[in-house]
Order: C-alpha cells, then sequence, then structure tokens
C-alpha cells in the first residue's frame, strides 16, 4: 500500500462494487463526482480504482494486464470450478479460442438468429397484453434472453427455468457472510456443471438436426484439434452468464427509463431506425454491467504513473461512460449521440463475445414490444426499484398503458 500511496493516490473507502448501491436508482453523480476527484484511487481490498476512460482504455489495452483471470480472481468467482473460456484466458491462449468464437458471435452469423428473438418476443407480449399491465422485468426482461439462449445454443425449452436459475445463483448469491455467498455460488455452479456434462453426453451420441451453437462447438477445432468435453463445458458456462443475466439487466435498465420519458419514446417511435442509436445512448448512460476486474502480469505504466506487477485493478466501466472529456453533457441522455464511444461492451482485448447478439436482441425486443404496446409507464400505484449487485438492473419493473 506505501508503494501506491507514494504516486498519490487517495484512499476510496468503498468497494468498487459498492458505489452504485449507494443509489441504484440514480448512481450518475456519484460516479461522476468520483471521476473529479479520483480518477485513480486505492480501495479497501488493496486494488487500484480506475474511473476515467483513458486509463480505462489503457490499462485493457495493456499487454502486461489480464483480464479477469489473473491472479486476482477468486477463487469459486461466478460459481466456477475452472477458468471459463474465453473470460479467465489472456496472451497467446486468449486469442486461439478468441479466433473460434468470434467468429460464431459475428454480426452476420447473429442475424440468423432474428426470427427467434422476434417470435420469442412477440410470444411473450402475447401472454400479457390484454392485462393492461405487466411486471415487466418478471414478463419480458427475463424470460427473453434465457429462451433465446435455450434456442440457440439447442437445449430443451423445458430445461429453460434451470437456467434461470443457474444464472442467478451464480451472479446473485444468497448469504449472510462473504464465505455463505461463495459457497452458494459454488452449489449452483455444481449443478450447471453436471447439467452441461450430461447434455453433451447425450449430444455425443446423436446427430445433431440443424447447426445451433453446441453442434457447433462440438464440430469446431482449434490449431486442427476438436475442443475437449472440458473446453465446451467452459465455454457454454460463461455464455449462460453473459448471454443470460447481462442481457436481462440491460433490456430493464432500458426499459425502465423508457417507461419515465414518454417524450423521448416517441421521438425515436416516430423513427424507429432510430432504435440503434438510442440503445448505444441508454447503455452508456445506464451502464448496466457496471465494473470488471484487471490485474498487472508485469511491472507497468498506466496514466503516467507506476504500478508493480500483481497490482489489482477494478476498472469502472460506468464512470468511464460518464467522463466529460469524452461524452459532452454525459449526465444527460442524448439519444442521436454519434458516435458513442461507450465501453459499455468492455473493450480491448476482453470486450464482449456477445456484444452483436446483445445488439441484436435489444434492437428487436425493442422494436417488437413498442410496436405493439407503444405507450406505457410506470404503475402509479406501484414503484419501481433497482439493486446493484453485480449488475445493474429494474428488479421491480411494473408498468400500465391504457388499451
Amino acid at each position: 500500500m506505501d508503494e501506491i500511496t507514494d504516486h498519490g493516490l487517495p484512499p476510496l473507502n468503498l468497494e468498487l462494487a459498492a458505489v452504485a448501491a449507494l443509489r441504484p436508482a440514480d448512481p450518475h453523480r456519484v460516479y461522476l463526482k468520483m471521476l473529479a476527484r479520483r480518477p485513480v484511487a486505492w480501495t479497501p481490498r488493496g486494488a487500484v480504482a480506475v474511473f476515467g476512460m483513458e486509463d480505462v482504455l489503457e490499462i485493457n489495452r495493456h499487454p502486461g494486464i489480464a483480464g479477469s483471470g489473473g491472479s486476482a480472481a477468486p477463487n469459486g468467482s461466478l460459481g466456477a470450478e475452472r477458468p471459463l473460456i474465453p473470460l479467465d484466458i489472456d496472451g497467446k491462449e486468449h486469442r486461439k479460442y478468441r479466433r473460434l468464437l468470434d467468429p460464431l458471435f459475428s454480426p452476420k452469423r447473429v442475424a440468423e438468429w432474428e426470427p427467434i428473438v422476434r417470435a420469442r418476443a412477440n410470444e411473450l407480449v402475447d401472454g400479457f397484453i390484454g392485462a393492461q399491465r405487466a411486471e415487466l422485468y418478471l414478463q419480458f426482461c427475463t424470460p427473453l434472453p434465457s429462451s433465446i439462449f435455450v434456442d440457440i445454443m439447442g437445449i430443451p425449452r423445458g430445461d429453460r427455468d434451470a437456467f434461470i436459475t443457474f444464472a442467478g445463483d451464480v451472479v446473485r448469491p444468497q448469504g449472510r457472510t462473504i464465505e455463505e455467498m461463495v459457497a452458494f455460488s459454488q452449489a449452483a455452479g455444481k449443478r450447471a456443471y453436471a447439467y452441461f456434462e450430461d447434455l453433451l453426453e447425450e449430444r455425443g451420441a446423436a446427430t445433431p438436426s440443424h447447426a445451433d451453437l453446441i453442434a457447433m462447438l462440438m464440430a469446431a477445432e482449434v490449431d486442427g484439434e476438436r475442443l475437449t468435453r472440458r473446453q465446451i463445458i467452459d465455454i457454454v458456462y460463461l455464455l449462460m452468464i453473459a448471454g443470460v443475466e447481462t442481457t436481462v439487466a440491460s433490456l430493464s435498465c432500458l426499459f425502465a427509463w423508457l417507461a419515465q420519458h414518454a417524450a423521448e419514446r416517441q421521438w425515436i417511435l416516430d423513427d424507429p431506425n432510430r432504435w440503434p442509436d438510442a440503445i448505444e445512448e441508454l447503455i452508456r448512460f445506464e451502464s448496466p454491467v457496471m465494473y470488471g476486474n484487471r490485474t498487472a502480469l508485469e511491472d507497468v505504466h498506466i496514466g503516467g504513473r507506476f504500478f508493480p506487477k500483481g497490482t489489482h485493478f477494478d476498472v469502472s466501466w460506468s464512470a468511464a461512460n460518464l467522463d466529460p472529456a469524452v461524452f459532452e453533457d454525459p449526465l444527460n441522455v442524448h439519444l442521436d449521440r454519434n458516435p458513442n464511444l461507450h465501453v459499455g461492451f468492455a473493450s480491448g482485448f476482453h470486450r464482449c463475445l456477445g456484444s452483436h447478439l446483445a445488439r441484436l436482441e435489444l434492437r428487436i425486443a425493442m422494436n417488437e414490444f413498442h410496436r405493439r404496446i407503444p405507450e406505457y409507464r410506470i404503475d402509479p400505484s406501484d414503484q419501481l426499484a433497482y439493486s446493484a449487485v453485480a449488475v445493474r438492473r429494474a428488479h421491480h419493473l411494473p408498468i400500465v398503458w391504457d388499451s
């Protein structure tokens, strides 16, 4: 700590994960205040908190800094028994897996899944449109990504609820102490591993009838060799978390904002071609995925400061997305902001593998929902509620509309 303090780093009295929890409905001013006062700070657990966009980008692009799989990764992180692919792998091995996986999630490939997203979005709207009210988090935001994940992976749709439980228990574990929460997450992880083992055992004995993602992984090769069952499971486990929980959170935050801003919502609906730019701006402003972890594998200089090998960095996507050096008027939403250089999907070597799929899901979901229910509002007899554990989400989202 003395070495870091010698470089003028002020202390941060909160863990970065707790910052948004101060005001989960409106954390933006808290982040902006920290950005102004502490572009880099020392946290209680011994990490360096990084808020400014320039420093965030430098860290993400530095070859001597590892992603979540660096030595900072806690045992039992996300309930995992082994490093997740490609999140927890760096260097040559990481590049190897990204060469395999990036084409599977390219814009051209994910466009093939648009009919699945569109059909499922309309099925869900069918289920509540006649009621003129919905708990949107439970009835739309949660089931849409999980059912899409099940369909594109080639998993029986009847197992969708199991995935909601797996992903939720891993990311938001229950418990009164850290030890209890880690144990809860690891137990959920064991159930997920066992399920995937059984699934691949069954799939290994049958010829897939269509090119779902598991079939693609089973046929894929890395350096001329087929992926092992363990490698496939470590990829699918990560996709279960990233493909479900983060998209659920993003949908909920976007709908919550739009439900409270009728004029801006109508501006988009006047020309649905505005959805892509509007979604990018709402991702920047809401930043559902709040932070990431990085570790220096060697001595590094970031922002002109020296940090020794082993330094852990807590990188705030949320604060960087409000950096006034990059975004004019950052505390206000400008739905036509373009270009929009946010890091809502991270950046650098570990940019989000599924960002193209997430964008597709968000665009189709918004288009289809608003085509059928263009005017709605937060239920005046109820209350919108946010939480900020692992991801920021509107976990209670009651809306009403007129016939």
